[in-house]
């Protein structure tokens, strides 16, 4: 498999004993170069000791020489100066162009490598590696997983961008979609931010000082005005949303987008919806507010939302009034939000206005809150590795769903200590997490 061979030449995983090339020269590996995943040579960067001479430049790799010629590198320009050809099968010579032999390595992966690969890749439990975890040093863990909470908010800021490019490059209602959708809890993710997309928040900023007009607006494009209730609220909303409706050509989404099976009544798109017109209504869903609060606390204040006062005795339209309730965001949720919306939007911000303190108060906001608790969490604190806040969930979330999900243990560094090692160390790790 050819995936492994990089892996082996990458990580220098060599026979114990020198090297030679097929014609002889005596090989040592100084450094074997930067891993290219796009076009041209494998590796670039690398630099190599033939029978003496140093040379620096680009290695490739393939399972068999032949396939050089299947992938047609002959012909192409971009491979006719690399110093070093490695392959698990040389079946065949190479030339330069003016006709000089093209030095190759025959390079097997080693047994032991293959088959911790495969266990990686068949393995059931999770996490796969869990086996090696116990072997590890704090500091790879640790450094592990700072990279990956890196990469998480980097991930988040090329969605925030995304979305921004759809919404003409406005922030305020890159901020507002984004809100949404994580107010949508997973179930109503997509449809909270399919709402807020259809609505216009330059319309709605004229009504910013009413919000029983920016409630109709809410629901209105919700698509939760589009039936009949004898009920006065719910009727003088939906008079209002008709008006306006035709003020600024609105079109609501379909509202069997929405799912309620299983939700709890706090967690209704109703609720939701209300607290989102309330934050809007009070400001606090405000870009520069958010950019000034200096810390968890003031973040966090900014969120304390509640309802009007038909949400607060109400959980649909048209329901039985029920006893007042305030209905405010929950501390849990207030995390979430701030997990997954605040300082991804900061780290977005900052990013994008190259300014490091808002990256760093992005990172602060995530260290200073509590490890979430789910699957994912709870499976690799059995494997040995706990949480001290959200910045090593977020991370470990990340590992989940873009290196274990998909297999991509060649990448992983915990997949490259358990690939790299012997049975006997594995053991071990196994001993360790215990």
């Amino acid at each position: 498999m050819e995936q492994l061979l990089h892996y082996t030449w990458k990580h220098k995983i060599f026979p114990l004993r020198e090297l030679r090339t097929t014609d002889g020269q005596l090989l040592e590996v100084l450094n074997p170069g930067i891993h290219n995943t796009d076009a041209g040579p494998d590796f670039t960067g690398a630099k190599i000791r033939l029978n003496g001479t140093e040379w620096v430049g680009n290695v490739e790799i393939h399972q068999k020489t032949s396939d050089w010629f299947r992938h047609h590198h002959d012909i192409d320009a971009t491979y006719q100066n690399i110093i070093l050809h490695v392959a698990s099968e040389i079946d065949k010579p190479l030339y330069y162009p003016n006709g000089q032999e093209i030095p190759q390595l025959q390079l097997d992966v080693p047994a032991y490598v293959c088959d911790n690969y495969a266990e990686l890749s068949h393995n059931d439990c999770r996490p796969p590696c869990r086996n090696v975890i116990g072997a590890l040093s704090t500091f790879l863990i640790h450094n592990w997983m700072t990279s990956l909470t890196l990469e998480r908010f980097e991930e988040r800021t090329r969605q925030i961008m995304r979305r921004r490019d759809t919404l003409e490059k406005n922030w305020e209602d890159t901020l507002f979609v984004t809100m949404a959708r994580n107010l949508g809890f997973g179930i109503n993710g997509d449809a909270f931010e399919k709402w807020a997309q259809s609505i216009p928040m330059s319309a709605v900023g004229k009504h910013r000082d009413n919000l029983f007009q920016i409630e109709a607006i809410f629901f209105g494009q919700a698509g939760l005005l589009d039936v009949y209730y004898d009920d006065d609220y719910y009727l003088s909303l939906q008079k209002e949303y008709h008006y306006l409706r035709q003020k600024f050509s609105l079109t609501p989404m379909d509202n069997g987008l929405w799912k309620f099976l299983r939700l709890r009544p706090q967690n209704f798109p109703y609720i939701r919806i209300a607290q989102l017109a309330m934050l809007y209504y009070e400001q606090r869903l405000n870009l520069s507010r958010l950019l000034n609060a200096q810390n968890l606390n003031e973040v966090s204040a900014l969120l304390l939302t509640h309802v009007s006062d038909y949400w607060r005795t109400h959980y649909t339209f048209a329901s039985q009034p029920t006893k007042p309730i305030e209905k405010m965001l929950s501390p849990s949720s207030i995390e979430l939000i701030i997990i997954n919306s605040v300082a991804p939007m900061l780290f977005a911000y900052g990013k994008y206005k190259s300014d490091q303190s808002l990256c760093d108060r992005a990172f602060s906001l995530w260290e200073q809150l509590k490890p979430e608790n789910n699957t994912i969490i709870r499976d690799w604190a059995a494997a040995g590795i706990p949480c001290e806040n959200a910045a090593d969930t977020q991370a470990l979330i990340q590992l989940h769903r873009n290196y274990c999900q998909r297999r991509d243990c060649l990448r992983c560094k915990f997949g490259y200590e358990y690939i790299r090692h012997t049975p006997a160390f594995l053991r071990e790790g196994e001993k360790g997490k215990g």
